[in-house]
């Protein structure tokens, strides 16, 4: 099993930024894929950012020059830094973690104000 706790998010107008982060634990591999998805009320969920365990990454095309997706292997911990936040953005946003299984975070609500 694993567990994903999640903060950073919050109330920000809109081109400013903000920063997530979602701390992993229980049996964790290196290999995992940790990323975060987002959902808007009425919207289907979709991929905001992933990184593996080796430094891949991929972004959504919607955020992509925007947000910024890193992780922190020795804390087991990914973070994501979103500038240049838009309405649009509004969403609750949940941390992923993929090893054979998918695991969710709780989510944290983002608002971007206009």
């Amino acid at each position: 099993q694993v567990q994903l706790v999640e903060s950073g998010g919050g109330l920000v107008q809109s081109g400013g930024s903000l920063r997530l982060s979602c701390a992993a634990s229980g049996n964790l591999f290196r290999g995992a894929i940790m990323g975060w998805f987002r959902q808007a009320p009425g919207s289907q969920r979709e991929l905001v950012a992933q990184s593996t365990g080796y430094g891949d990454t991929n972004y959504g095309d919607s955020v992509k020059g925007r947000f910024t997706i890193s992780r922190d292997n020795a804390k087991n911990t990914v973070y994501l830094q979103m500038n240049t936040l838009k309405p649009e953005d509004t969403a609750v946003y949940l941390c992923w973690y993929k090893w054979r299984n998918d695991y969710w975070g709780q989510g944290t609500q983002v608002t971007v104000s206009s």
